[in-house]
């Protein structure tokens, strides 16, 4: 189940030069702007770049292999 009140947000890093998924719970008076502006100068460079090298490496012996008749 999804939690109703939870935004998801892309903003951009161009320190990455690549968009990053954040998902927040902001308050009613909140400014939308004021907070991606200061997540995107809190996000973790190192740690995203880290994560996306290991979410698409291919790891060797992992191919399919063939069933022998």
């Amino acid at each position: 189940m999804a939690i109703p009140n939870v935004k998801r947000f892309r903003p951009f890093c161009p320190t990455c030069n690549d968009n990053f998924t954040l998902m927040a719970v902001l308050p009613k008076d909140a400014s939308v702007d004021k907070y991606l502006s200061d997540a995107v100068a809190r996000h973790d460079h190192k740690a995203f770049q880290e994560s996306k090298v290991l979410h698409f490496k291919v790891r060797v012996g992992q191919q399919k292999q063939k069933k022998a008749k």
